[in-house]
């Protein structure tokens, strides 16, 4: 039996590969992204069985089968149980929550030796499993908690005047003109706030549209935005964000 592993982390294809192993079978090669996989697939005969990684460092791993039509056997192996617990069996053989149990290993290669002893079709729909995938609506943050002492608090998203950045930190200030230290940078609160409510005007800050209540032209190019309670410094959107930012508020 011909048995490949398509897994990103390296120590984890490793470690998949000593229990394939220890069943008795025998893993012939590792892949370990897509563009790898394809180039594999253009030039190798298929495997029988393939483990199958769901996402790989450049992308899902679901871009193989765009650019190569595999006829092995799958057993798709994920961190992401989202991913994974929605009527996923269909065509292939079976589906692996990481860290992979030896047991759960066994009785998905025993499944897939039964099918080739009976000669059952494996065939794997993979647009019906790639459905299943689809990003579903993104819900983005609506409150933050932030430690005051030895206490915690929750601030509402309806109630932050802006985010900005200061010394390597990240702050929340509120219109009731406070301000808290949160953990997490701008970039990432970028992609958890709705992008038609907030924008990113600078390095520094991100504002929501109902703060905007004043803007005015700058030096250079560049916007000033008055906020209702912010004045610790000047809320600038740059000169190469001024043409997007006047779209987000049109």
């Amino acid at each position: 039996m011909n048995i490949i592993i398509i897994e990103d982390e390296k120590p984890a294809a490793r470690l998949l590969k000593r229990k394939v192993e220890q069943l008795g079978l025998t893993v012939t090669t590792m892949l370990h992204s897509v563009e790898e996989s394809i180039d594999w697939f253009s030039k190798n005969q298929h495997p029988d069985l393939i483990f199958l990684d769901i996402q790989l460092s450049d992308g899902l791993s679901f871009e193989i089968f765009e650019k190569v039509k595999i006829q092995s056997a799958i057993i798709f192996t994920t961190a992401y149980d989202e991913y994974a617990l929605r009527a996923f069996k269909l065509n292939s053989i079976d589906y692996l929550l990481k860290p992979i149990d030896e047991d759960e290993l066994k009785v998905a290669t025993d499944k897939f030796q039964e099918q080739i002893s009976k000669k059952e079709s494996l065939s794997l729909n993979i647009e019906q499993i790639r459905s299943m995938f689809a990003p579903t609506e993104k819900v983005y943050k609506s409150r933050f908690t932030v430690k005051i002492g030895v206490q915690m608090k929750i601030i509402n998203v309806d109630d932050i005047e802006c985010f900005y950045s200061e010394n390597k930190g990240t702050y929340i200030h509120t219109f009731d003109n406070r301000d808290y230290l949160i953990d997490t940078p701008l970039e990432i609160l970028e992609d958890e706030l709705e992008a038609k409510n907030w924008y990113r005007i600078s390095r520094k800050f991100i504002v929501p549209l109902v703060s905007v209540k004043e803007i005015v032209v700058y030096s250079n190019s560049r916007l000033k935005i008055i906020l209702p309670t912010y004045k610790e410094d000047e809320v600038i959107v740059s000169r190469e964000k001024v043409a997007d930012f006047k779209n987000w508020m049109a």
